[in-house]
């Protein structure tokens, strides 16, 4: 059995266009993405404004959000024997609503503390571990391998769209509800997305026969990744990004509300502001991989990404200039994770055998977002000792090395998907 023939579901021949199982599945992502992008504002201006939360635990906060993906690989070893994948983006979804509303109901109740901030965070990430090993299945049940590019860029469009809206959206319920009631647009869009990812009609075949244990296949999408010089490379890269990003992500809302002294209106006017370079990006980045290749588009956005951070630092002088700054700085950032995102992201679907998404998928994320919660409580860590703007600068320059993991590989040779097919993992 060929990758090529062992398609475990139904998916439709052509592009995108007359794609209606796609179109509402986009939209599902969209809303649940607009309200991510709320959650990720207001939950640490809980923890700073009603909890004065020190560096640390804002770090061990950011940390607990990534945790629950070290256990990926055995997630995704678990969903590669299951057979119904678009029941598992329901019950995700749900179970992440459950969790975000005790917040509001804990305000109203002036319960909140640090340890529900803690759970929260931890719980969220559980959901959303369970939710992206599911979804690469069940992406390919309703995409065709010939519009993996153009799917994976309109997904991109709605994630970079919601970081326009959602930080501009998010500061103002913040401002006008307080954090943890704005937290509830979360909460109804996984709502939301339950609904309309439960009324599409897929066909979903049971996995291939196999006597493997769970411990065995953990092994397999281990092997997988490390081995394969392509997803080797990919891992190599995304997840030297994924450290030194978290060392920032994890204090950019500190910095941003004590250092430069932003309510929280002009810190999301600012994230959403900036935005505006991720939703470009992600439009562009399957023209841009046309003219320079899809292995040399990701690697430019692997140094675009990281590197502007450290402009971060140099931030200064009236509220405008400040605000101007980080939304220039994060325009830049928006661009390079698209262009390399939407590349890399594309590539890793074409060249996994259907039979082991899962696996591949967890193994690839637990190594790859495993290493957030310890870039996030070094960016703690050296945050306290160094202070922000020098950790800032550490983490621009640190993560822009990433790129080096693809100039060494086959990746920076592969232009499309054609090419893609050729290092193709065999099934």
């Amino acid at each position: 059995m060929t990758a090529a023939t062992a398609q475990p579901t139904t998916a439709p021949a052509g592009g995108l266009r007359g794609n209606r199982r796609f179109r509402r599945f986009w939209l599902a992502e969209t809303v649940t993405q607009v309200g991510d992008r709320v959650t990720e504002l207001a939950l640490p201006l809980i923890a700073v404004t009603l909890l004065a939360a020190t560096p640390g635990q804002m770090s061990v906060l950011n940390a607990l959000i990534w945790t629950p993906y070290l256990l990926g690989m055995v997630v995704g070893a678990w969903v590669d024997r299951r057979t119904h994948k678009r029941r598992l983006l329901v019950v995700a979804d749900l179970a992440r609503a459950a969790v975000l509303l005790s917040l509001p109901v804990a305000y109203l109740l002036d319960a909140v503390t640090l340890t529900q901030l803690y759970l929260v965070a931890l719980l969220t990430g559980a959901g959303a571990v369970l939710a992206g090993m599911a979804h690469q299945a069940f992406f390919v049940a309703l995409v065709p391998p010939s519009a993996y590019l153009e799917a994976t860029s309109r997904l991109s469009i709605s994630r970079a769209g919601s970081s326009v809206a959602g930080p501009a959206v998010g500061g103002t319920l913040v401002q006008a509800l307080t954090a943890p009631v704005a937290i509830l647009l979360d909460a109804v869009s996984f709502l939301v997305s339950a609904l309309l990812v439960g009324r599409i009609r897929v066909t979903e075949a049971p996995p291939p026969p196999s006597r493997a244990s769970t411990l065995a296949l953990v092994r397999d999408g281990l092997r997988m990744v490390l081995r394969h010089p392509v997803l080797r490379a990919c891992l190599g890269c995304t997840g030297t990004v994924n450290f030194f990003t978290m060392m920032a992500s994890a204090l950019l809302v500190l910095y941003a509300s004590r250092d430069l002294d932003l309510s929280p209106g002009a810190i999301g006017l600012a994230l959403g502001i900036g935005a505006v370079g991720a939703l470009g990006g992600a439009a562009l980045a399957p023209r841009v991989s046309r003219v320079l290749g899809l292995g040399r588009t990701a690697i430019v956005g692997a140094v675009l990404f990281p590197a502007p951070t450290a402009l971060a630092a140099l931030a200064t002088g009236p509220t405008w200039a400040k605000v101007a700054l980080l939304a220039g700085v994060t325009v830049l950032s928006g661009v390079g994770v698209m262009l390399m995102d939407v590349n890399l992201n594309a590539l890793l679907a074409r060249i996994t055998p259907d039979h082991a998404r899962g696996r591949r998928a967890g193994a690839y994320s637990a190594l790859n977002y495993g290493v957030r919660p310890v870039g996030a409580l070094v960016g703690g860590a050296l945050g306290t000792v160094l202070g922000l703007r020098p950790t800032l600068v550490v983490a621009g320059l640190g993560g822009a090395l990433a790129a080096l993991w693809l100039v060494a590989s086959p990746v920076r040779r592969i232009a499309t998907m054609d090419d893609a097919a050729e290092v193709q993992i065999p099934a």
